[in-house]
């Protein structure tokens, strides 16, 4: 699957601060990207729907959290 991201909307968490550490998200027609927001030209993931609201709910739920 290709996809073409020259047009995504991309933002960061605007918990993010100045630093450029930061992943920056876009939502797409066909899902959802994911990029370093230090490379911007680089590489994406890209996840479906159900995916990417999959993952937010294990977020919200601490799935992700150490200890």
């Amino acid at each position: 699957m290709s996809n073409d991201l020259s047009g995504a909307k991309w933002f960061k968490s605007s918990f993010s601060g100045a630093s450029k550490d930061c992943v920056e998200v876009a939502f797409l027609d066909a899902g959802v990207g994911v990029r370093d927001s230090k490379n911007p030209t680089g590489p994406a993931l890209i996840f479906t729907p159900a995916e990417w609201s999959t993952f937010t709910a294990g977020v919200q739920h601490g799935e992700f959290d150490q200890a």
